[in-house]
């Protein structure tokens, strides 16, 4: 939606890897002078850690583009909790072996052959493999067996592993692996971008859609998504594909900390759902929670509660009963406004005995309301930007 009405030939912050948008941030720059040295090696192991959405994938991708097919033959696995042989037949599908339904000596002995091949052709062989935090010890210890294969004094295969920061804790603090370790010739930690590179990272990836300046940015609002992401280029992405949404959807030309400081509340009210096991529910109804709450305690005095104090919750949660999940959100706001109009007539008329829990419960009430509508809001947005795309790509194919 946003890429059409900034006029953008494609989205700048997408979240999958694509070495088109890389950036050499400083620590990048430094991962690639480490890769560029251990490569030049042509044995043993390079290791690249980095936090979630890091930049490693992109960064791989980047280089990858640069290689010679001629001069490299080069195998990507991306790992799961995999054991050794599990690994051993990846690795060989990596390179084109069909090894399906043979054990795993056989499936060593096809990779062996294989870069023998490979070496007489003139070709090196380089495998990549992503998320190495998920290996076995048993795994890692295959890997560490197939470097070495060698061709009389040349190693055959080199390993560069991408791995979350606990794989270099691993790495470097079990004792099983010492082997291993002594193999590597080449690692780095990728950290979070420096601050004064948010603005550049952003106008960067920008710029390789045709942003001509709309919308602008506010200078102070760079600090501000270094501070809410971290630094981390897949937070930033996020950050700034809420912004332009949201100026999209309110026809904005400048983006400002106002609208930064409303996306950061929304992405923190998302991640607290998400942490209260909200998965499976994505937008919240405030009615059905209604439905599962205690009810107030009721007046000790024996003399009868005013009519709109006793409708206050009872009602919501007899039509909760009655099938509130089949009820469009719109009805669910209204219900919540008819209860806190409600309630707040009974505090008018006075407290009494019993009553003192009235006012916090129109402000849950108010609270409740106020969610369900930013999220009635954002479920418009996406399924907005949804049958834009879904526009474009029939479109394309009618084309």
């Amino acid at each position: 939606m946003f890429d059409q009405y900034y006029g953008f030939t494609g989205r700048p912050f997408q979240l999958t890897p694509d070495p088109t948008f890389y950036f050499e941030s400083i620590t990048h720059r430094k991962a690639l002078s480490y890769l560029g040295y251990g490569m030049s090696q042509g044995e043993g192991f390079i290791v690249i850690t980095g936090e979630i959405g890091s930049g490693k994938s992109t960064m791989v991708a980047h280089l990858m583009k640069k290689v010679d097919p001629e001069q490299m033959t080069v195998g990507q696995v991306v790992t799961s909790n995999l054991d050794g042989s599990e690994l051993v037949h990846l690795v060989a599908q990596s390179f084109g072996l069909d090894v399906a339904g043979k054990d795993k000596a056989t499936a060593l002995g096809a990779i062996e052959t294989f870069l023998h091949e490979e070496a007489r052709d003139g070709r090196r062989c380089l495998l990549v493999v992503d998320e190495a935090q998920n290996l076995s010890f048993e795994a890692l210890e295959e890997l560490r067996m197939m470097s070495n294969f060698q061709l009389g004094s040349h190693p055959l295969l080199q390993q560069l592993l991408l791995g979350q920061p606990e794989f270099k804790q691993t790495l470097a603090g079990h004792d099983r692996l010492e082997q291993l370790r002594q193999r590597v010739i080449a690692a780095h930690h990728l950290t979070p971008m420096e601050v004064q590179e948010i603005a550049p990272y952003i106008e960067h990836r920008l710029s390789l859609v045709n942003w001509r300046g709309t919308p602008s940015f506010d200078p102070k609002i760079f600090p501000k998504i270094h501070e809410a992401s971290g630094g981390i280029p897949r937070r930033v992405n996020q950050i700034a594909t809420r912004l332009l949404l949201m100026g999209a959807v309110e026809q904005r030309t400048h983006i400002d900390c106002a609208m930064l400081d409303q996306v950061v509340e929304e992405m923190a009210r998302d991640n607290r759902s998400e942490a209260q096991s909200e998965r499976s529910r994505p937008f919240a109804n405030p009615a059905a929670d209604m439905a599962s709450a205690p009810a107030p305690a009721p007046a000790p005095t024996p003399a009868p509660a005013p009519a709109p104090a006793q409708e206050a919750t009872p009602q919501p949660r007899r039509e909760v009963a009655a099938g509130a999940p089949d009820r469009p959100a719109g009805e669910d706001m209204d219900d919540l406004r008819a209860a806190i109009a409600t309630l707040s007539r009974a505090i008018e008329e006075g407290p009494r005995k019993g009553d003192g829990g009235l006012a916090d419960r129109v402000s849950a009430l108010e609270a409740r309301l106020e969610e369900q509508e930013e999220s009635t809001r954002y479920l418009l947005r996406l399924l907005i930007e949804w049958l834009d795309a879904d526009g474009r790509q029939k479109e394309n194919r009618a084309a």
